[in-house]
């Protein structure tokens, strides 16, 4: 397996990771406590790290969207959950992940320059 599928894949079976998550209606103690944001966050600071390795040729701009077309779909979802929230503050925590996200890469690229 080439690096380009190993990412893909990493980036997929976190996609799936995460929605199951989102949407479940199993409690998960340490999902469920004051770390929350920080859990999306780091979700989605991953997804895009896999998603830049994955989809190389994609444009920042395009996969920033994607993932929060993503993150802004699990919150809709979530709104009909009887058993879970919808947060505004949970997208946010989305866009901070991504934004490191991209820094990350940049700096990743950055250095595979020098």
């Amino acid at each position: 397996m080439n690096k380009l599928t190993f990412f893909i894949i990493c980036f997929f079976i976190c996609l799936i990771s995460i929605e199951f998550l989102a949407t479940t209606d199993r409690e998960f103690q340490p999902i469920q406590n004051i770390w929350d944001k920080a859990n999306h966050f780091i979700a989605f600071l991953a997804l895009y790290i896999t998603l830049s390795f994955g989809y190389a040729k994609l444009k920042t701009q395009t996969k920033v969207l994607i993932l929060l077309a993503f993150g802004i779909q699990i919150e809709i979802v979530q709104a009909f959950l009887p058993y879970r929230e919808s947060s505004l503050l949970d997208i946010f925590a989305d866009g901070v992940g991504i934004l490191l996200g991209v820094l990350v890469i940049a700096f990743f690229h950055k250095m595979a320059i020098s």
